[in-house]
């Protein structure tokens, strides 16, 4: 532990029985941060650790609230046990009211906002959930057009700066190391920083049982992960790349009884299952991860190959120790596979280039 001064006091660490930190999640995220919650747990044994989940998607609309109720990540908060309490119930204007009240009547002696976006408005979040107690949160440059920030920003007790990554070699755990490094003294290094997952066994059962039903276990050729999803357009690929690849891979020496499996959301699956469809591929199945999260690194989990765009499939592809070919914008390159040995990059050839950029040849090549 580092002996230099720490934003959260040793002594203040040391008398308090909790602490929340907030954070806005995706999985990709949470993939790196859970390294570093489970060690601050276990750096302060004394303490129980509540997570507040905030949804930036929080909305009114009652339509949309069922798909934001089911997000997969409180799946494995719920699952983690150095977590004491998660808050996940932040998708609705007033199911955020009654969260606030709920974690007020906490008391917390402790609260850590780890939220990049709006820093501000969750620097006053953490306030208001503990008017008493030791906040401390991001801040980023404040404007003056925006006075309100920088009120926002008097209301924390210690500050740390959001990340920037102009190193080539930045990678995104390394900035969680600095938060926690600067928050606790917390070191985190080496390979207890790489991804994991702790798989319960019925989901691991449940990824047998559905390799058997589609006649792909037993199996005597590699099975294929392939997963062309991610949030944002500019990192998805093409479904026809997807299905020319599959074509190329089943024509090359070693292949031919491979078996592949295309991950898709949930509310992308009829279409994908309509442009697959037209390819009349064999030994090719459809999937999505629709009741569970871990359905997801089950099925990972028993795949020989994995090839994905940037997005979570391709770290947790590492937290299972599978091989992974993972495609990628210039951007964001903090966010590369941790897992160097077991990861082929593909990046699109041009800075701003979409991920449909990288061409079927490219992942030819690198199979």
């Amino acid at each position: 532990m580092s002996t230099q001064a720490t934003l959260i006091p040793a002594d203040l660490l040391k008398k308090s029985n909790k602490i929340l930190f907030i954070a806005h999640l995706a999985l990709g995220d949470f993939t790196y941060l859970q390294n570093f919650f489970k060690a601050f747990a276990a750096q302060h044994p004394h303490l129980k650790v509540h997570l507040w989940v905030d949804e930036v998607r929080r909305t009114a609309d009652s339509s949309q609230w069922p798909h934001l109720q089911k997000y997969a990540l409180y799946d494995w908060t719920a699952a983690c046990p150095f977590f004491a309490k998660v808050y996940t119930r932040t998708y609705s204007p007033a199911l955020y009211r009654d969260s606030i009240e709920e974690a007020r009547a906490e008391h917390y002696p402790i609260v850590v906002s780890l939220a990049t976006l709006r820093p501000h408005l969750y620097a006053g979040l953490a306030r208001e959930i503990s008017p008493e107690g030791w906040v401390v949160g991001m801040k980023k440059k404040v404007s003056l057009l925006q006075p309100h920030h920088l009120l926002a920003y008097r209301k924390l007790d210690a500050v740390m700066p959001p990340y920037r990554s102009s190193q080539p070699e930045h990678h995104i755990s390394d900035v969680y190391a600095h938060w926690f490094r600067q928050l606790s003294g917390l070191e985190v290094t080496g390979q207890a920083r790489f991804p994991f997952v702790d798989i319960p066994p019925q989901w691991r059962q449940y990824a047998q049982d559905q390799l058997a039903a589609w006649q792909f276990a037993p199996r005597t050729g590699k099975l294929v992960f392939i997963n062309p999803y991610a949030k944002t357009r500019k990192r998805c690929w093409p479904l026809e790349h997807v299905a020319d690849l599959i074509q190329a891979m089943q024509q090359r020496e070693g292949w031919q009884d491979a078996r592949f499996i295309v991950n898709a959301v949930p509310q992308e699956l009829a279409h994908a299952r309509e442009v697959i469809g037209r390819y009349g591929l064999q030994g090719t199945e459809l999937f999505s991860a629709e009741e569970n999260f871990f359905q997801l690194p089950a099925m990972l989990a028993a795949c020989d190959l994995i090839i994905s765009v940037e997005t979570a499939v391709m770290h947790l592809a590492n937290a299972v120790h599978v091989p992974v070919i993972a495609l990628m914008r210039q951007k964001n390159p903090e966010w590369v596979p941790v897992d160097r040995a077991h990861s082929t990059v593909i990046t699109a050839p041009g800075r701003r280039d979409w991920v449909k950029a990288v061409s079927v040849e490219q992942v030819m090549k690198a199979i």
